[in-house]
């Protein structure tokens, strides 16, 4: 077999000549496509790695807030509890300390109508028996006519309520 130097030449000129013709005008801008895509992948990818990131960032963030806005919450509730119970606890006091007051009132009040009506009952009895005694010094009467005239004045007394 023989080599035919001549084609071989040809044929590896023609080689040459093509490889430089495809690297200059499709290889080089095929390659620069390809390196800007890499580059935009990777730069996507850089993009989604700082988002995620931020993302359970702000996450966390979100649900520290959410158990601060608890123990705020539960801090209100707990503090309105003790408020009413305080409040709740002063109502009642005042309310045994009125009710005391007004009971001490009413016993002074009972204490002075009571002192009222025994001064009143004296001067009356006073007056019943200076009158008793006049009626009897006017009048002689015996045993029997005294004991319907003590009788008479004490059902006059009955009568007169006070």
């Amino acid at each position: 077999m023989s080599v035919n130097w001549e084609s071989l030449l040809l044929a590896a000129a023609s080689f040459v000549i093509l490889y430089f013709l495809l690297n200059k005008y499709a290889f080089g801008p095929l390659f620069g496509i390809m390196e800007t895509r890499a580059k935009m992948v990777q730069d996507q990818i850089s993009t989604a790695e700082k988002n995620r990131a931020e993302s359970e960032k702000l996450l966390a963030e979100q649900k520290e807030a959410i158990q601060q806005a608890k123990k705020e919450a539960y801090d209100i509730i707990e503090q309105a509890r003790i408020s009413s119970t305080k409040e709740a606890d002063n109502l009642i006091a005042k309310a045994k300390e009125d009710s005391e007051r007004l009971k001490q009132d009413a016993l002074k009040d009972i204490e002075a109508e009571k002192n009222k009506a025994i001064v009143a009952l004296r001067s009356q009895v006073s007056a019943l028996s200076v009158l008793i005694a006049s009626k009897i010094v006017e009048k002689q009467v015996d045993e029997k006519s005294q004991q319907d005239l003590i009788n008479h004045y004490l059902k006059e007394v009955g009568g007169n309520k006070v």
